[in-house]
């Protein structure tokens, strides 16, 4: 029986070997970044195929669970314009428009006219669209949690104001 290695074993990743072959193929190029880089983006990878996995058992998607999350943490009556998510969603608006359906559809949330505009629909929670999303939620913050489990409160403190600050930085 082979045992999982611990995070002791791992000294090296996929990143490790990249910046190694470009540091043989090309030294001129100041791979820096791509250490930084490389393993925002495969980090991201791995979260995200993680997440769906998590969201499977719950029967809805990543994107289904933003726009839930979104409106519960709104906080009551759990109700905002389409517009409004899809700033705090990033999605267009053709992909908010059914990823609204499917929430309807599955009764998830409910869509009522706006008493300001006319021409809009809000979306707001439904009692099992409640139940869903906090039930989801747990396990989403749980899952978050296990994934960075080998990292202790201050480095996690540390990676986030980091993490924040290259994030800022890109919206400029």
């Amino acid at each position: 029986m082979t045992e999982e290695p611990s995070l002791a074993d791992l000294s090296e990743d996929v990143v490790d070997h990249l910046l190694d072959d470009w540091g043989r193929e090309r030294p001129d190029l100041d791979a820096s970044a791509m250490a930084v880089v490389g393993r925002l983006l495969h980090v991201g990878a791995l979260v995200q195929t993680r997440a769906d996995q998590r969201l499977r058992g719950h029967g809805i998607s990543y994107t289904e669970l933003d726009v839930l999350a979104t409106l519960r943490r709104s906080g009551a009556p759990y109700r905002l314009s389409p517009t409004a998510l899809r700033r705090s969603v990033l999605l267009t608006s053709g992909a908010m428009t059914a990823c609204l359906n499917r929430l309807e559809q599955r009764g998830l949330i409910r869509r009522s006219p706006d008493a300001a505009d006319r021409r809009s629909l809000l979306a707001t929670l439904t009692a099992e669209g409640v139940r869903l999303i906090d039930d989801a939620i747990t396990a989403h913050f749980a899952e978050a949690d296990r994934m960075i489990l080998g990292l202790a409160p201050v480095e996690r403190a540390e990676l986030a104001r980091l993490l924040r600050k290259v994030r800022l930085q890109l919206e400029v």
